[in-house]
Parts: C-alpha cells; sequence; structure tokens
C-alpha cells in the first residue's frame, strides 16, 4: 500500500517552496509506494502539475470544492501528459485527490440554522431543515461523476493506453461530528469503485458493527444536484464555505505543526541537557504579557521561518535578505573545519609567541572574547586585539611584543577602514626594518571580503594567507566565520568542537522551531518587547570567566537596534547596584557561567527579582559553549529589530562620524593642521567645549567646572542614561576611574550608565548614540597624547586621528541634538580625571 507524507504545511500558499520540498521528500526516502501530500490551495495546483510531471505520486490535500477538484484533475492529467512527453512511464504515477467530506456539513449546517433562526415562513423553515446533513455527500457524489467524466473522455484514454492510472477519489474526515447522524453516514454514502475511504478506528468499528456495504456512491445523484441548488437558493454559497474551509485547513494544519515540533524541541532540550546553554525569565506581569503575545504572533504569521527564508518584509522590506548569512555559517565552517585545522597547525610549527589582531567594531570583538574567555593554546601565540588610535595605546602594545615572533591579523571586511589600514602601515613598517620586506610578510595575514582592497594589498604584498569573509554577513555577526574562527584557530582554539556546540543552538534556533521553544526568537521577544515598552536599557551582568562577552553583545544590540531614534542601549560592566538605583527602563541579563562562583552577582540579581526588575538568567554550560551564545543573541538581536521595526543589518548614521573624520584628517593632510576650536571655559588645565548650542545651555553655569557639570547632569531625566566617551588609553588605571564615575552618577541620578573608549565604541555603541532614541547624555572625555605616534605613509598622526575621530563624534551628536559636554584633559591625563572625578562628585551632591 501506499504510505503518504506531508509537505510542511507552512508551505501551502508558497509554490516554489513546495516543490523544493515535495522534491526533497522524494529522494529522501526513495520508495515507490511514497505519497508526497500536497494542499490543493491555488499555490499548491502548479506544484501538483510539476511534481506529477516529475514522476512523483501525490496524494492532494484539503480538498473541499468540485471547482477546485476539476483543478486538481487538471493538474494530474497535464502533469502525466508532461511526463509521457518526456519518455515516462505514467503505470509508476500514482495519485490520489483527497475529499474533506464532513467538514462540509459543520460549516453548511451552521449557515443554514442562521437562515431557520430568521426565516418566518414555516415551510421556508421545513426545506432548510432538510438540508441538514446533505451538502456534503452531495458535493462529494457530484465531484465523484466529475471524476467519471475525466478518466473516460479521449484525452484519458490517450495516455491509458500508456499505462496511466487514475487519479482516485479518497473521502477523508469521514467520521461523523453531529451526533444526530449515523455514525457511519459518510461512510455508507460514499462506497463506489475507484475510491479510497480513510476512516478513524471508532468509525470503522461502527461501520463493522452495523454499516451497509453497497454501492452507494451514483445512487439518486439528482436528489444530490437538487441538494446542491437548494443550497444556492437559500443563500449559501458553497465556494465561500469551501474556501473557508481551506483557509481554516492551512491554519490548523501549520497549529498542529507548531505543536509537533515544540514536543521535539521541548524533547530535544532535555535529551541535550547541559549540552545546550539554558535560559530562564522573570518579567513584571504587564512585560510578560506582552512577550507571550508577541510569541504568539510570531508564531500565528510564522515569522521565525520567514526569517530563515530571507523574508524582508518582516523588517523594512529592504536589503535585510542580503546579509543573512550568519544563519548558516555555523555549518559551513563545520564542513571547512579541515582548512582551520590546517592552519592552527601552521601557525603552531612557525613558532609565533604572539598574535595582534589588527581591526575594529565585528573584526576585533568577537576575536577579543574569545582570547579573554579561552586563551591561547599550548604552544600557540597569545591574542592581542588592537582597536584604538591612541598612541600610547599603540606604543605599549608595541613594546609588549617581540616583532620576530609576531603574526598580524589585519581584519576588516570592506578592506577600507581607516584604522585597520594605518595599523598594518605602522607594524608593517615596524616588521619590514626588522626582518626585511620578504620575511615580514610572512608575518601578516588578511581577512577580508574577497575582491577588497585589502585582498589586492596582501595579494601584492605576499603576505602569508589571505582569508574570505562572507559578503551576506555584516561584521558585527561575523564572529562564528573566518573573521572569529581564523584568529581562534591562530592561537589553538580547538574549532571543531567549539562550532559543534554553536551547532546545537543554530539547530534550536531553526525555522522549524516554534517561537515558544526557540531559544533566540524567545530572547529578542523579550528584548523587542521590553524596548517597546521602554525597558530598552539592556544591562548585562556577567560571570567574571565570561565578562568580556559584554562589549561583543554592546555593539551587537546598539549597532543592529540603535536607529531611526528608537533602539535598545545596552550597559555592559556598570557597577552592580542596590535595587533602588535602577530606574524602571530597565531590562537585566545575567550571564552565568556554571562553575565559576559569582556569590555577588547571584544575590544582587536575586534582589533585583524581587524589586521586580526583569531579569533573563543565561546559564553558560562551558566556556567552550559560547558560541551558543553568539549564535541565540545574534538570532535574537534580528527577532527584536523586526519587533522594533528597524533594519538590524546596517549602521547608517556610523558612516556619519566616517564622514567628518576623514573631512579632518584631509584638512590636516593639506595643511598641517585641524581647523581651530575655542573651549567655552578653562580652568586647571581643564578645557570644556561644546556645540553652540549646547555651549548656550551651560555656559551661563561656568563659573567653575564643577558647577557647568552640575548643569550638565541636571539635564538627566527619568530613562535617560549617561555616556562617558573617552579619547584615552584604555588601561586598568583609566577604566577603574571611569568605573568610578558612572558609579556616582548611576547612583545619583539613577540613570543607565554606559562607557566607551574611543575610537573603539564608534564601531560599537556609537551607531545607537547617533541614530537610537535622544535619551543619551553625553560627556566626551579628550586628551592629548604626551608623545603623539606617527603614521607611516601620511602626514597626520595617529594623535591627530584621534582627535580627528572625537571631533567628528562631537559633531554628529550635536547634529542629532544631543545633550553633550567636552572635557579635554590636560597632558597629564590620571591627574585630570582625578580633577574630574572631584568636580563630578561635588556636581552630584550640591
Amino acid at each position: 500500500g501506499f504510505v503518504s507524507i506531508e509537505v510542511s504545511p507552512y508551505l501551502a500558499m508558497q509554490t516554489d517552496a513546495t516543490i523544493e520540498e515535495a522534491r526533497r521528500l522524494w529522494r529522501a526516502i526513495k520508495r515507490d509506494n511514497l505519497m508526497v501530500k500536497i494542499p490543493a490551495t491555488q499555490p499548491g495546483l502548479p506544484a501538483i502539475r510539476q511534481m506529477t510531471a516529475e514522476g512523483v505520486n501525490i496524494n492532494i490535500t484539503l480538498l473541499f470544492s468540485q471547482k477546485v477538484y476539476a483543478e486538481v484533475a487538471e493538474a494530474y492529467v497535464s502533469g502525466l501528459e508532461d511526463y509521457v512527453a518526456k519518455g515516462g512511464d505514467p503505470h509508476k504515477v500514482a495519485s490520489v485527490a483527497s475529499f474533506f467530506v464532513s467538514r462540509i456539513d459543520n460549516l453548511v449546517d451552521e449557515a443554514l440554522d442562521k437562515k431557520i433562526a430568521g426565516a418566518v415562513d414555516p415551510a421556508e423553515k421545513t426545506r432548510l431543515k432538510g438540508l441538514h446533513g446533505k451538502i456534503a455527500i452531495a458535493n462529494a457524489k457530484l465531484a465523484y461523476q466529475m471524476y467519471q467524466r475525466i478518466f473516460r473522455d479521449e484525452r484519458w484514454q490517450r495516455l491509458a493506453q500508456h499505462g496511466a492510472q487514475t487519479q482516485r477519489l479518497l473521502w477523508a474526515s469521514t467520521g461523523t461530528k453531529n451526533k444526530a447522524y449515523s455514525d457511519v453516514l459518510y461512510v455508507e454514502e460514499l462506497i463506489g469503485p475507484d475510491t479510497v475511504n480513510t476512516m478513524p478506528p471508532a468509525t470503522m468499528d461502527a461501520f463493522r458493527d452495523h454499516g451497509r456495504l453497497r454501492p452507494s456512491l451514483e445512487d439518486d445523484v439528482p436528489a444530490a444536484e437538487a441538494a446542491m441548488t437548494a443550497l444556492a437558493e437559500a443563500g449559501i454559497s458553497i465556494d465561500e464555505i469551501t474556501a473557508r474551509l481551506v483557509e481554516d485547513g492551512v491554519r490548523l494544519f501549520a497549529e498542529a505543526a507548531d505543536q509537533l515540533y515544540a514536543a521535539v524541541q521541548k524533547k530535544r532540550r532535555t535529551v541535550l541537557g547541559g549540552k545546550l546553554n539554558a535560559m530562564t525569565y522573570k518579567l513584571p506581569q504587564d512585560l510578560n504579557d506582552a512577550v507571550k503575545n508577541t510569541l504568539e504572533d510570531w508564531r500565528k504569521e510564522g515569522k521565525a521561518r520567514r526569517l530563515w527564508a530571507g523574508d524582508a518584509s518582516l523588517w523594512t522590506k529592504t536589503d535585510e535578505a542580503r546579509w543573512l548569512g550568519w544563519l548558516n555559517v555555523v555549518d559551513a565552517e563545520l564542513k571547512d573545519a579541515g582548512r582551520l585545522e590546517s592552519f592552527a597547525a601552521e601557525i603552531k610549527r612557525a613558532g609565533f609567541t604572539d598574535a595582534v589582531l589588527l581591526g575594529m567594531g565585528g573584526s576585533s570583538l568577537g576575536p577579543e572574547v574569545l582570547a579573554q574567555t579561552l586563551g591561547a593554546g599550548a604552544g600557540f601565540p597569545r591574542l592581542h586585539v588592537l582597536d584604538s588610535t591612541d598612541p600610547d595605546q599603540i606604543r605599549h602594545l608595541d613594546s609588549s611584543i617581540d616583532i620576530a615572533r609576531t603574526l598580524f591579523i589585519v581584519s576588516s571586511k570592506s578592506g577600507s577602514t581607516l584604522e585597520p589600514n594605518i595599523f598594518k602601515q605602522y607594524f608593517w613598517e615596524r616588521a619590514k626594518s626588522s626582518l626585511g620586506e620578504a620575511l615580514a610578510a610572512q608575518h601578516f595575514i588578511a581577512i577580508t571580503d574577497a575582491g577588497s582592497s585589502l585582498e589586492k594589498l596582501a595579494q601584492t604584498e605576499k603576505f602569508r594567507a589571505v582569508c574570505h569573509g562572507v559578503p551576506s554577513i555584516g561584521g558585527r555577526y561575523s564572529v562564528l566565520s573566518d573573521f572569529g574562527m581564523v584568529p581562534a584557530a591562530a592561537t589553538g582554539i580547538a574549532v571543531r568542537p567549539f562550532l559543534q556546540h554553536a551547532a546545537e543552538m543554530a539547530r534550536s534556533c531553526a525555522a522549524s522551531a516554534p517561537p515558544v521553544e526557540n531559544p533566540g526568537v524567545i530572547l529578542g521577544a523579550i528584548l523587542g518587547t521590553a524596548a517597546r515598552l521602554g525597558r530598552d536599557k539592556l544591562t548585562v551582568i556577567a560571570s567574571p570567566g565570561i565578562a568580556s562577552l559584554g562589549a561583543w553583545l554592546e555593539q551587537l544590540l546598539a549597532e543592529s537596534t540603535g536607529k531611526l531614534g528608537r533602539g535598545i542601549i545596552p550597559v555592559d560592566a556598570e557597577p552592580i547596584g542596590a535595587p533602588a538605583v535602577y530606574g524602571k527602563d530597565r531590562l537585566f541579563a545575567y550571564l552565568r557561567l556554571a562553575g565559576d562562583p559569582d556569590s555577588e552577582h547571584e544575590q544582587a540579581i536575586a534582589a533585583l527579582e524581587a524589586a521586580g526588575q526583569p531579569v533573563v538568567r543565561i546559564t553558560v554550560s562551558d566556556k567552550m559553549q559560547l558560541g551558543q551564545e553568539f549564535f541565540r543573541w545574534e538570532m535574537a538581536t534580528a527577532v527584536a529589530g523586526a519587533i522594533l521595526g528597524i533594519n538590524p543589518f546596517d549602521q547608517p548614521d556610523v558612516e556619519a562620524q566616517k564622514i567628518k573624520t576623514r573631512e579632518l584628517t584631509a584638512v590636516y593632510e593639506k595643511s598641517g593642521e585641524l581647523p581651530s576650536e575655542e573651549p567655552f571655559f578653562t580652568t586647571d588645565g581643564i578645557a570644556l567645549y561644546a556645540d553652540p548650542e549646547n555651549a548656550a545651555a551651560l555656559k551661563p553655569q561656568a563659573t567653575s567646572l564643577a558647577a557647568v557639570l552640575k548643569a550638565h547632569f541636571a539635564r538627566v531625566h527619568a530613562g535617560d542614561y549617561v555616556a562617558l566617551l573617552a579619547y584615552i588609553e584604555r588601561n586598568a588605571a583609566h577604566t577603574e576611574a571611569l568605573q568610578r564615575l558612572r558609579r556616582m552618577i548611576r547612583d545619583r541620578t539613577r540613570a543607565a550608565t554606559c562607557v566607551g573608549f574611543g575610537p573603539r565604541f564608534l564601531h560599537s555603541t556609537g551607531q545607537a548614540y547617533k541614530g537610537g532614541p535622544n535619551t543619551g547624555v553625553f560627556l566626551q572625555i579628550t586628551a592629548d597624547a604626551a608623545e603623539d605616534l606617527p603614521v607611516p605613509g601620511q602626514r597626520y598622526s595617529f594623535g591627530i586621528v584621534k582627535a580627528a575621530q572625537a571631533r567628528g563624534d562631537l559633531g554628529v551628536l550635536a547634529e542629532r541634538g544631543r545633550r553633550l559636554l567636552r572635557v579635554h584633559l590636560p597632558a597629564n591625563i590620571e591627574g585630570g580625571l582625578k580633577i574630574l572625578t572631584k568636580a563630578i562628585e561635588h556636581a552630584l551632591q550640591s
């Protein structure tokens, strides 16, 4: 006998996808007695013909209408003609057209009852009552008459001569739903040659017990015609009813599939146990209800499947489909893991002790997380990341490595990003002067998209290797591609098991995973819904062993969602406080590393939950499962972007700052100096700058540094955040000083606080600061380098580039109407920070 398997019900309205899925099932199962189910929707009809033309057995489902049956039969006959014309043997092709019977009476009887209730004439009521339980059988009998005409005409006889089999009518949904009718009604009345009846067990038992076996299908056809005529005369459209049944059937089939796949995912999660990072959440009731509604919307509208299919209408209907390569990159990298392992062995043999990644944003933050979390393997180089134009930071890195034993990884997707290019110029000259050009080239590799200017340069200068990114993956989504995996391999991280762990999360977030069991969709629903309800400050709290993940999350979330005046403001590494210092604009994400004692955070999180703050808890079972979080959060960010109605794959406001920086460096290249600027207040070697609008707001209070700062922070309101943007060396001392400042500001204002080192943050949170909601209050901190550093081949220096970047940053913030103030410190940065700290402390207390 034949066994049917269903094309995914989610594809019922997609012709091409149905064809591809039917082909896949036919090839995968490879059994002659297989029938592939395709629904009798309008998009399904061309698929029925195409698959029949390919010799595939088809079971047509969701068939209710005689008109549609005629189209189904035509698709089958035409498909067989196509198959025979190509030399196929039609004897091997079988098909059934499955009429769903009892469901018709269910809806018709409802419509009749409404008519009866409104009828005044007793005779009319009687006529209408006489149609109860008659229409489904009448409809089926007339369809059978159509079957006989179609499969007896001359056209069919030509196919029959080649051995073609008729497409049998199959009666489905034959269990009696109305207890007033015979429990064998839809069996007894539908018995005839060349038909199939699929019965529920109870109906089959009933027919065995008291059913009458007789050829009934052609009995009293005129009565069937009369019943259909009477129904139409009563003002009830059988076409409208059958169209509704198809629509309902598609929906019910999809809902049943959702339930099935949810059960599978739940069982899978149980079986995987600790191999899959766990997530729980506790939300205030209003947010919890809203998240449930969001998840139900994603289920009903099939949005997770649409995301995987690249449906740009989920977002802004622009170019989103071009940027979804990250969805499949884990499998692609796993297939290519041998190449990464060979590269790792080559680097180990070369004897490098250090590797320096020269990159910004998406090219640098992911590798930095991997290096700081997993470290370097035995015999492999330790990884340093350079993502700052600060001369002191570059000089400090330079002094900590031995050029002769260092591998330089120049990482830039576009190949044209300013910072990696000038970093490369600097260390290329250092390596050439130390090793000679030929040997220096063996100390450089490039990671970039194919065809970029960096690739051409690397080929010209004979770099050791060039590794390619995926054009359809943006920088911040690229950590699981070569942009993350090549540096990981170079430092001895076992990329194959790392990717295998990541693949478990990718599968858990698959298109087939319903939203309520899809960890990426659940997290994205929480992020996006919370942001829409005003909780747009995502505060990341992480165990010490995985704390660096927060910086990667900052870029992913801020650059993806912060645009069009909307977005999520990520708050990373903010000192944890008591519940009283947090406002109602917060959502907390607690990333806990299993086996990493963290009692301070545990107690603080419990207190936040008790205070009614929303908290998402994620337990990372093992550091090697960090890749699962990369994928989970990428999926969540794409989902949140859809909920917010933005394109999570562009960064329109980042380019504005780059343009201003280029303009300023171009001026310097021509004139040897940057345009002059005048502070509106100076004291103790500290100068204050602002655009005219902000200067006008602050200058009247400019009696002291503390007074100006007091006026500036007085502009912080409920729901705002404060960002400290520090264009100074990123080191432990400066970080500690800024952490003290943000704690003071947060505790006094209850505003979320962010810290970014420039220009690093420009490729991260800078997008949200400029394009997101106008709720930021910015304090930019700059300083001149005590000793500048030249950029080989350029008139400008690293210090000039940093100054231009800071000015460009401030200029765009001003254009966006942000509340801002720039504090320029003296050459003694540590001393200047102490003065600033005291002034802020005084400003907040007064």
